[in-house]
């Protein structure tokens, strides 16, 4: 059901003018909600909680007149009478222009439920390139055009298909036309043969009646948009999660990158009912677990990139059709990797990840304490830098702190419109 509004725009305001604050304040409520998530874990994101925002900006636009002389009422005036002049208003506006001087407020200050918080840092991320290859098996519903009814919503109204029935009514009962009735009674007015006269007073009298017997629109003609609820069919993709676990990894490192993969997860739960997750971690070997296992398992050895890279491409071949599914992969580790390693990564990069990928992101992550983003790059970040300057489908970005990750994540996976490519 669509409901129209036509209820007229209130005196100093206007709809458009309205709408332009509306996403005006929805701009401030979402800067609001990404600042206050950097200072928080990722378990808290859920919780929803209390964000501010500043007053300044948040009074919905209105018309009004300067200056001129006004009559107006009131309510619970006590002291002025007809005549008397007012003062002016303080120019601070009543906000207090020193010390002790009024109640003074600079921010608001409201509290947003678990899943009002988490639509609003949601609201304009997406998937990049999301296709719609073949089709899920699961379908959500949509709306669409069913036909016209006999009944229904005002607002559904068909008036094209209503006129329609309406004028093929009245030429089937043969209804007097206006302009019929009309030269009859010219004529009757130019006419002085008395039985004429009687005669076109008699006609025009009969044409009226049946004019008013057949309605010009009755209830039977009116016809209503009818909708009805199908299955809609959405694309459905899969997101690898590689994640380097080796030696070389510190905690503060594992703990960057799980903070990155946990917001993914949340996202991707979030946002798409048909999106399957596959978790990879890898030292010098690989190895597919379950959530529990990424995330919260021990693990310590060498490094070897391709491990992952190779495990990710025999779990595609067995799994995941390129030609059914959407394919995306995010990786994240410190950059280090066996210097004899580096083409067997780079050729399953460019051969067999990077052409069934629609979007690849890569996140490198450093120590707080002693990571500038002027020292020398890492092998594994000159390698994809390098992929990336060819055309690849690749995305990379550094973090250090934990504070970082909540903006990295924003820019991966904002909303981009077909010509912006991801850099």
């Amino acid at each position: 059901m669509h409901i129209v509004d036509r209820r007229l725009n209130p005196g100093s305001k206007s709809l458009e003018n309205r709408q332009r604050f509306l996403r005006r304040a929805k701009a401030l409520v979402q800067g609001a909600v990404k600042k206050s998530s950097q200072d928080r874990d990722i378990k808290d994101v859920l919780e929803g909680g209390e964000v501010t925002i500043p007053l300044d900006g948040m009074d919905e636009p209105r018309f009004r007149r300067e200056g001129g002389t006004r009559d107006m009422v009131l309510p619970g005036n006590k002291k002025f009478v007809e005549g008397d002049w007012l003062p002016r208003p303080n120019q601070s506006g009543g906000k207090g222009s020193g010390a002790g001087e009024g109640d003074s407020e600079d921010a608001f200050r409201f509290v947003l439920s678990r899943d009002e918080f988490v639509d609003l840092f949601l609201d304009d991320l997406e998937l990049p390139d999301l296709a719609k290859r073949k089709l899920a098996e699961t379908e959500s519903e949509g709306i669409q055009r069913a036909g016209y009814a006999t009944s229904g919503s005002p607002a559904n109204i068909s008036i094209s298909r209503t006129v329609s029935r309406a004028l093929a009514r009245r030429k089937a009962l043969r209804r007097p036309r206006k302009d019929e009735i009309e030269a009859l009674e010219e004529e009757l007015a130019n006419c002085d043969d008395p039985t004429r006269r009687r005669e076109l007073q008699a006609l025009i009298d009969a044409l009226k009646a049946k004019a008013k017997r057949i309605p010009f629109i009755d209830p039977i003609d009116i016809r209503y948009r009818r909708f009805e609820t199908v299955p809609k069919p959405v694309a459905q993709a899969v997101m690898f999660c590689l994640m380097d676990v080796s030696g070389s990894m510190s905690e503060h490192m594992k703990d960057l990158a799980k903070r990155f993969y946990m917001l993914l997860y949340v996202f991707l739960k979030r946002r798409y009912r048909h999106v399957e997750i596959v978790f990879i971690r890898h030292t010098d070997r690989a190895e597919e677990v379950d959530e529990e296992t990424f995330f919260h398992g021990p693990a310590s050895g060498g490094t070897l990139v391709s491990s992952a890279l190779v495990a990710m491409n025999e779990i595609v071949r067995a799994r995941f059709r390129p030609a059914d599914w959407n394919i995306y992969a995010a990786q994240a580790s410190d950059g280090d990797n066996m210097t004899s390693d580096s083409a067997l990564t780079g050729q399953l990069l460019t051969d067999r990840i990077l052409p069934v990928c629609q979007f690849f992101a890569y996140l490198e992550v450093g120590e707080a304490a002693n990571y500038t983003f002027d020292m020398p790059d890492s092998s594994l970040w000159t390698l994809y830098e390098r992929l990336r300057n060819d055309g690849a489908p690749l995305s990379m970005r550094k973090v250090s702190e934990r504070g970082e990750i909540f903006p990295v994540f924003q820019d991966l996976f904002k909303r981009r419109s077909k010509q912006e490519r991801v850099a």
